[in-house]
């Protein structure tokens, strides 16, 4: 789904299906990836750690976190701080959108 919305926006998406997948992705991936959305909670890396492992090669990159834990309950868990951009889910595809454009625009 988010796929789908961020393609229909404009944004060209790369999207992988595990923090293994991903950090191939961007190893194959030849320019600098200016946004990384990752679900916090996933087998292997959490999304915090497949974030710090790809930021070393992409330093300028975004991050934007997404989980079905309460915003509360992802800080609590350490995987998040509050000063990192984090979106509920579910969210809707407006919401989406002009989260990531914040994000963006950080």
């Amino acid at each position: 789904m988010v796929h789908e919305i961020l393609e229909s926006k404009g944004y060209r998406v790369f999207d992988a299906e595990n923090a293994q997948r991903a950090l191939e992705v961007a190893q194959t991936h030849s320019q600098p990836i200016d946004l990384m959305i990752t679900d916090i909670v996933m087998p292997g890396l959490n999304g915090r750690e497949l974030a710090e492992r790809l930021s070393r090669s992409n330093p300028k990159m975004k991050v934007l976190f997404m989980s079905g834990y309460t915003d509360d309950k992802a800080v609590r868990r350490g995987v998040v701080d509050a000063n990192l951009a984090f979106i509920q889910k579910p969210f809707t595809p407006e919401s989406l959108v002009r989260k990531i454009k914040t994000v963006l625009e950080s």
